[in-house]
Parts: C-alpha cells; structure tokens; sequence
C-alpha cells in the first residue's frame, strides 16, 4: 500500500483519483467554502421531496436536481461533525476508494488523491486558519452551545463561533436566524479575507412539529413535520448562499451528519445502527456571484 505522505505513483492516482472530483488545490486559497450540516435530515425525505418539486431553492444548486447517497462515518452529530471536520465527509455508496475532497495527512490512506487538498493539521479549519482563511462556526444543536465542555469541542476549532437559543433547535425561526448570523459574518470581513463557515442547521432535529400547520406539541414529531422542517430551510437558504458568494466563488458542501428514525423497525430517534441513519443526502458544488 503506498505511503501518502509521498508522491503517488500514477497507477495509484488512477486507481484513486475520480475526474469527477473537482481539484480542491485549485480551490483552497482561491475560493470561500461553506459546509452546511442539515442536522438529523433523512436521505429519503430528502429525496422525495426534491423530486416532487417542494425545494425549488436547492434544486437550484443539486447535480441534476437530485441528491446524492451517501454513507455517515458517525450516527449522531458530535461522531459526525469530529469525523468531517478532519477531511472525512459521507462516503460515496459502492466500494471504494472515493477521493476525498479534504484530508490529513495520513501514511496509507487509499482516499487520498492527487486532487485532495492535504493538510498536516489535526482537523480542517485549523488548517485553512494557517492556509489564510478566517474560519467560523455558526452551531444550532447542543454539541455547538459552549455551555460546558464537550459542547465547546467543535466550536472551539474555529476563531469565531456563534450560538444562542435562537439558533437552537426549539426555536422556530432557528435557521432564520442563523442566515442573519452568517451574513453578519460576512459582512465584518475584509473583501481579500477568504472564509471558511460551518453552518449547522438545527431546523429538522427534534422538536420540529412546528414548522407544519396544524401540528401540535402534544402529536409530537413525525416524518411529515421533518419534510415541513426541510422545505423551511429551502425557502430561506438563498439568503446563505447569496451572502456566501458575494466577494468570489464559494465551493460548498451541504450535507446531512445523519438521520433519525420515526418508528421504523421500533425505533425512534438516531445513534443507532440502521439504515435511516447511515443513509443520507449529499451535494458539492460552487455559488458563484451574481447568482443569487
């Protein structure tokens, strides 16, 4: 196995390396990125409801309209959130390798290739802090409130970071709020300054009965209030993306950490082994300005 802390040899570089995927070196340093987690959003709800038509926003941005598959390295949003911010972002279904779009430098790592972005740094913003980035975390769940230890963790990585209830997932104007908040951020920065932003979206984690009228506390969540949750981040994620793409182009990943059951098999909720949980929706792809 080739030790990836050398060049790659060219039968491996075509073994691992996908022209599909874009070249992250021509990226970093050019481009702002922008991560959006649609926290606990099931890969199949996602699924239908971009193919009934019901998120016209993101259908803007999805390769041909659809969601991609892919597989969580973590079943609940502080596995998945520490596994994607040192580079390991849903893995594509099928057998690999998959290039990676970012990665530590690791000896051995088959989904290195020649257009991952490879870094020394022991996670992700640390490493666009030293490539000139100013890095920012705008956190909706309580594994990015900085209210004790571990829920300082993932926004201790970033030189700015962001929360309050009105971010969190009771409130029903979270992701509302936390478009305001990032467009603030952009706002403060120099036009030369490159970005780096995290935006985990609280709107589909539980409680989300209230973006559906009608619903009321006491039916609790459902499926169909998890649908009502997502189509409320579509109608207001043009603002983000907008602001986002608004000094250069912005290369952007919006994905889920993972999902959560609603009774499927007799079982609610997620950090759990089944398939609604390891399944979710992903896409990449450059805002580029003027689009939005």
């Amino acid at each position: 196995m080739p030790d990836m802390t050398t060049p790659l040899p060219p039968e491996f570089g075509d073994r691992g390396d996908d022209p599909a995927t874009p070249d992250m070196n021509a990226v970093v340093g050019r481009h702002d990125l922008l991560l959006v987690t649609l926290d606990t959003l099931r890969y199949d709800v996602a699924a239908e409801l971009a193919a009934a038509g019901r998120l016209p926003n993101l259908a803007r941005v999805l390769p041909e309209g659809r969601w991609e598959r892919r597989h969580t390295p973590g079943s609940f949003t502080f596995a998945a959130h520490t596994a994607f911010l040192a580079g390991f972002l849903p893995t594509p279904v099928g057998q690999g390798p998959h290039p990676r779009l970012f990665a530590a430098r690791f000896g051995g790592s088959e989904s290195t290739a020649p257009r991952t972005w490879v870094f020394d740094e022991a996670d992700l913003p640390t490493a666009l802090a030293k490539a000139g980035y100013h890095t920012a975390c705008i956190g909706g769940v309580g594994f990015f409130n900085k209210q004790g230890a571990l829920g300082s963790v993932l926004p201790g990585m970033f030189a700015e970071s962001h929360w309050d209830p009105e971010l969190g997932v009771t409130s029903p104007i979270s992701f509302e709020a936390q478009v305001a908040r990032a467009e603030r951020v952009v706002g403060a920065l120099d036009t030369d300054q490159k970005l780096f932003l995290l935006v985990n979206v609280s709107a589909l984690h539980q409680p989300n009965w209230f973006h559906l009228q009608g619903a009321n506390a006491a039916d609790g969540d459902t499926r169909e209030t998890h649908a009502a949750a997502l189509e409320y981040v579509d109608r207001h994620i043009g603002r983000l993306f907008r602001a986002m793409s608004s000094r250069r182009p912005c290369f952007t990943v919006v994905t889920s950490d993972h999902g959560t059951a609603y009774g499927e098999d007799g079982y609610t909720g997620h950090r759990i082994g089944h398939e609604v949980v390891w399944n979710v929706p992903y896409a990449h792809f450059t805002l580029n300005p003027g689009e939005w």
